[in-house]
């Protein structure tokens, strides 16, 4: 069982031939409305694979909440701690992505600002017998860290967006999954250019950390061992939710027995495909889609 505590929003997502600088406007095609945040995202990618999910969340009492519960009900996501907040808006994220898949997101949080800790102490029993808890930082801290106390198995904690993290956080966690740039801001340095550069950063914080690098793949950092991850060769076309299909196959090759290093060589594989297609859920895998 895999639980994931965290956001869910509804996406609006503009293509556009590239990102606007500030203070520009630019002309983009038809607009997408697709389900996303990234508890949910991390959530239907792991479910997809063939994982057992439940998702700790909550929606507004809106129109776009059906799409959000639609999406994870229909992955097999288990609902039971997705909550309803009365008249508050559900979360939504603005995005844009440019020809080649790089894109800017704006995230209006609605509900998901309203997760507390006592929703956590309802899921305590699920938290407990889960073998791994996911959590993002989508949410409040205070959530984050009653998530990382009640855990009874392994804490995969995907450090986006980048804040500042206290010590007593991190000895909770047992995976933390950061890309260049959050690696760059935990370890209070500039944002890792090669590999070695992230290894040394990764070594610095003390536990084990699986780095994300896009185009160049994954490293993992654990004790001894440094296992450099290639990437594959895709022809991406939006690469939205590419990171939470990433932390959605690592907890799911973790949850079944899976050494960091291969299941980091499985995300880096189900990360991939799903940048050669369009959305956020729309592009998780499933695990047919791999072989």
């Amino acid at each position: 069982m895999i639980a994931v505590v965290g956001s869910c929003n509804v996406d609006f997502v503009i293509p556009v031939a590239a990102l606007p600088a500030a203070g520009e406007t630019v002309l983009g095609g038809d607009h997408l409305r697709t389900p996303g945040g990234k508890g949910a995202n991390q959530s239907v990618a792991a479910a997809r694979l063939g994982s057992e999910v439940a998702f700790v969340g909550r929606v507004g009492d809106d129109e776009l909440a059906p799409t959000i519960t639609t999406a994870l009900s229909a992955a097999g996501v288990d609902l039971t701690w997705l909550g309803c907040v009365p008249d508050t808006p559900s979360g939504i994220a603005l995005i844009t992505v440019a020809d080649g898949g790089e894109n800017t997101i704006a995230v209006s949080p609605g509900a998901n600002a309203r997760l507390g800790v006592e929703d956590v102490a309802e899921a305590a029993g699920l938290l407990a017998g889960a073998e791994v808890t996911l959590v993002q930082l989508e949410i409040s801290l205070d959530v984050v860290e009653a998530t990382v106390r009640a855990a009874g198995g392994l804490v995969v904690l995907n450090p986006a967006p980048a804040r500042g993290l206290s010590r007593e956080l991190l000895s909770g966690v047992d995976v933390l999954v950061p890309n260049r740039s959050e690696l760059g801001f935990l370890a209070g340095a500039p944002e890792p250019v090669s590999v070695d550069e992230a290894v040394a950063l990764a070594r610095g914080l003390d536990r084990a950390v699986v780095v994300t690098l896009g185009a160049d793949g994954a490293v993992v950092v654990q004790g001894d061992v440094v296992e450099h991850v290639p990437a594959v060769a895709v022809e991406a076309v939006d690469a939205t939710g590419a990171g939470d299909a990433f932390c959605g196959a690592l907890a799911d090759g973790l949850a079944r027995g899976e050494s960091l290093v291969d299941a980091t060589g499985w995300a880096v594989r189900v990360a991939g495909v799903s940048t050669t297609r369009w959305g956020a859920q729309g592009g998780m895998p499933t695990r047919a889609d791999l072989r």
